[in-house]
C-alpha cells in the first residue's frame, strides 16, 4: 500500500484508502457485525471473501490507520479494533448504502439495516459512532436515555424481518 496518495486531491486520497470493495465490506462487518477476529470475518461473510483476500485487506486497513491489530499471544487469536479514523468511515458506509438501496437491486432482508440507518438519520449515525468508540476505544458513552444504537437496530430488524 502506498503511504502517500498519487495526488493531493481529497477524493483520490480517500479512494486510495477505501476504494477497494473488500476493504469496505470488512469495515462494515467490524462495525455492524462486531466481528473482530479473522475467522469471524471469514466465516460470516455474506459475500464469501477468500482467506488470502481478507488477510491482505486487513493488513491494508491496519497500514491505512483504520484498524489496529492486537498481537496474538500464545493460545489467543489476534483481534482487530477500529481506530477513530476507521469509526469516521461510518457516515461514508451509510451514504454508500443509501445510494445502493436507491439505485441497485438489493435483497429486502439485507436492506433492513440500511433502511433503519436512513430513518434514524444523523442522530442514529452519531449514536452508533459513540457506541463504536466505546466498544473499540474504551471512550465512555455520552449520557443518554434508552437502548444503545446497536440494540435499537437489532430490535427494529427483528420486528421487520
Amino acid at each position: 500500500m502506498r503511504s502517500e496518495p498519487r495526488s493531493g486531491c481529497p477524493i483520490n486520497a480517500a479512494v486510495e484508502a477505501l476504494g477497494d470493495p473488500w476493504s469496505l465490506i470488512v469495515l462494515r462487518d467490524v462495525m455492524f457485525g462486531d466481528r473482530r477476529y479473522f475467522r469471524e470475518l471469514l466465516g460470516a461473510s455474506e459475500e464469501g471473501i477468500a482467506s488470502n483476500v481478507l488477510s491482505s485487506r486487513l493488513k491494508s486497513l491496519v497500514a491505512a490507520g483504520l484498524l489496529t491489530r492486537d498481537d496474538a499471544i500464545r493460545g489467543q487469536r489476534a483481534r482487530y479494533t477500529l481506530t477513530e479514523v476507521g469509526i469516521q468511515t461510518l457516515p461514508i458506509l451509510v451514504a454508500l448504502g443509501t445510494w445502493g438501496r436507491a439505485h441497485r437491486k438489493t435483497s429486502p432482508q439485507l436492506t433492513i439495516r440500511q433502511q433503519l440507518m436512513e430513518e434514524g438519520g444523523p442522530a442514529m449515525v452519531a449514536d452508533l459512532m459513540d457506541e463504536l468508540r466505546w466498544r473499540h476505544l474504551g471512550v465512555p458513552l455520552p449520557d443518554r436515555e434508552g437502548p444503545l444504537a446497536s440494540e435499537r437496530l437489532r430490535a427494529a430488524y427483528e420486528r421487520l424481518a
